[in-house]
């Protein structure tokens, strides 16, 4: 599957405005930099200019060219959006491929091509066939002096404020919370994620119906740790925040702890697999029948299910397997069970229900 349809109880949580936010609040600031600055810190390391819900670098050589056309000719650019990494790092939010495109031309990677305004097929243009190198001084200079104006997101703003920013500055394809979160706590937690979306288990478990280009396999796995590790006891109605926070956690974790945490993912997968077969994580497997159509992958199931059976160690018997698959139908043909995976899944009422009855329902046939 390749779309958000394939998925039920996913509760995004976009705002619908800013009256989350005082209307005075100051989460971007405004800073020019000149391109040889601004350069240097790409060499550096200072900026990210590929992190992963980028695309990849795309401009052909005449747009390119036109852009440091521009330079030369004292047009100003468009505007760069940018946050600040709690690391200190800045990532790139719109300007990726304006930006490598200097760092490139700055680095003699490609002549100027294209740039004739006749519309002949000539090279009449002087600058045509040019590398940085090429030029005089002072039309390099002219390209190092060029003031780039930044829109930074601060790093101290609200998590879900910082979603939000992405979402209305971006000016590429639309991007998913989830790929937005991997950029702004790229580290090992992402790592991590990336590594875990491509295990067997995993995907057998979900029926590979997770789409992986918007980051939903990496989404459901970042739930996961975050229900695993916060506990659906400290969740407080802000979903962005509650994966935001898991994510800032598992970047302070060491490897062995976060190799624990993915075996304790493949155990579940393990588990629910053996279980439930291709229902995982479905309301059809209330079916209970072996020829059932299997319905679309319920996210809400998938936190509880996901964590509950992470701690189980060993395998389940024929009797004890049977038992926890009836307490299971019995639970998803519950009205207060079924309301809390289906409609307003993040909220702290549905996730307190559906993790408590859970529990206890399924405590009992584990003895």
């Amino acid at each position: 599957m390749s779309d958000d349809e394939s998925i039920e109880g996913l509760d995004e949580a976009h705002s619908s405005g800013w009256a989350d936010y005082p209307l005075d609040s100051v989460f971007v600031r405004k800073e020019e930099r000149s391109v040889s600055e601004v350069v240097k810190r790409i060499k550096n390391n200072r900026y990210q200019l590929n992190p992963d819900f980028q695309r990849d670098f795309v401009w052909s050589i005449e747009k390119q060219s036109k852009l440091i056309e521009s330079c030369l000719m004292r047009i100003p650019l468009p505007v760069f959006y940018v946050a600040e990494a709690v690391d200190g790092t800045v990532i790139v939010v719109d300007g990726l491929q304006r930006l490598t495109t200097l760092l490139r031309y700055s680095e003699n990677s490609f002549a100027l091509r294209g740039l004739n305004t006749d519309g002949s097929s000539g090279s009449g243009n002087t600058l045509d066939g040019k590398r940085f190198k090429d030029l005089p001084l002072k039309l390099q200079e002219r390209i190092e002096d060029t003031q780039l104006v930044f829109y930074i997101l601060d790093s101290r703003a609200p998590e879900r404020a910082k979603l939000d920013i992405f979402d209305r500055v971006n000016s590429g394809v639309p991007l998913s919370r989830q790929q937005m979160r991997n950029s702004l706590y790229s580290g090992t937690a992402t790592q991590l994620l990336k590594k875990l979306a491509q295990l067997d288990l995993f995907r057998d478990a979900t029926g590979e119906s997770l789409d992986p280009k918007s980051m939903r396999d990496r989404e459901a796995l970042n739930r996961f740790c975050a229900f695993k590790l916060l506990g659906y006891e400290t969740y407080r109605g802000d979903m962005d925040g509650f994966l935001s926070k898991s994510l800032e956690e598992m970047n302070t974790m060491s490897s062995r702890s976060l190799n624990e945490l993915a075996k304790s993912l493949e155990n579940s997968m393990r588990h629910n697999i053996d279980l439930f077969g291709s229902h995982c994580f479905r309301k059809s497997l209330r079916e209970d029948a072996p020829n059932a159509k299997r319905t679309i992958l319920n996210i809400a199931l998938f936190d509880v299910m996901s964590v509950y059976f992470s701690d189980i160690e060993g395998s389940f018997g024929r009797r004890q397997a049977n038992k926890v698959k009836k307490l299971v139908i019995d639970l998803l043909n519950d009205d207060d069970f079924n309301l809390a995976i289906t409609y307003s899944t993040n909220s702290t009422n549905a996730i307190t229900t559906r993790f408590q009855m859970f529990s206890e329902t399924i405590d009992g046939a584990m003895q």
